[in-house]
């Protein structure tokens, strides 16, 4: 079996197409939708991530506002600028790149993020929402990976998933998502018994371990649909994912590879949410 390559690429590009033609509708309206994004720091990875979101905005009709701080701004002078963006109508989506410096308390800063304006989904009223199976705003990267589920055909009702990994930005939320489309789910992590064992029952795997290839591809059940969240950089300097790609393809019935799978999907989803929160607004 050679399981079906799912082009993050590709599906990213639709979404942004559909948000594009939303922020057409929105512009005819006199709304043109805001997302403020902001880096404390000059984290290289992180400065070239933000430069992508905010090119990717500006190409669907999005209105970026960068702000680049000094990493030694005061936890309090990060506040009152996340809090002045709460108040600034052009602003319909605030992101607060992580991680932040040590000295700043990022569960603070994200608690301050006005809930309508958390396209990140990470404020505790957002996470409590879609724990309710009731979200305002999902977390981008799970979101994405539910879109590259549904591009695959993935018959959720009823599958047995497993997600591995349970960090607040992935694991988890992935979690609840796949339990509100009646999944049953095994949320495993680094203390999971018998991993390779759960994994193999599984029809749908979600790998967000952040180790490199710490999947094996013997572990994969014939016909499952793998969705690797991981990205790794080798010694050589090529990236890879978490799962064991070229062995697992032979058993998946669909993968997403590493780059090129889920990574596009976030920052599309990212502005998703945002013309959500400006779509939400009565002009």
């Amino acid at each position: 079996m050679t399981a079906r390559l799912l082009d993050g690429k590709a599906v990213a590009a639709r979404v942004r197409g559909e948000v594009l033609a939303r922020t057409v509708a929105l512009a005819a309206r006199g709304l043109v939708p805001g997302l403020a994004v902001v880096l404390v720091g000059e984290d290289p990875a992180s400065a070239v991530y933000v430069r992508s979101k905010a090119k990717a905005a500006r190409e669907c009709g999005v209105a970026a506002f960068d702000y680049t701080l000094p990493k030694e701004i005061s936890e309090a002078e990060l506040l009152t600028l996340v809090r002045s963006l709460n108040d600034d109508p052009t602003v319909h989506g605030i992101l607060v790149q992580l991680p932040l410096p040590s000295h700043i308390r990022t569960r603070k800063v994200i608690e301050a993020i006005s809930p309508e304006k958390d396209v990140d989904g990470f404020h505790p009223l957002n996470v409590g929402l879609l724990a309710q199976g009731t979200p305002r705003f999902v977390p981008c990267t799970p979101l994405g990976c539910m879109t590259l589920l549904a591009e695959a055909g993935a018959e959720l009702a009823g599958a047995r998933a497993i997600v591995i990994g349970r960090s607040n930005i992935v694991g988890k939320p992935m979690a609840a998502l796949l339990t509100a489309r009646d999944a049953t789910v095994t949320l495993a992590h680094s203390r999971t018994r018998d991993l390779a064992g759960e994994i193999l029952r599984a029809d749908v795997i979600v790998a967000a371990l952040g180790r490199a290839e710490a999947i094996r591809g013997e572990w994969i059940k014939p016909g499952a649909i793998v969705i690797d969240v991981g990205i790794n950089r080798t010694a050589e300097g090529k990236l890879i994912g978490d799962v064991e790609f070229a062995a697992a393809a032979e058993r998946a019935s669909a993968i997403t590879p590493v780059p090129g799978g889920v990574g596009p999907m976030t920052i599309a989803m990212l502005l998703a949410n945002t013309v959500d929160a400006a779509a939400s607004v009565t002009v």
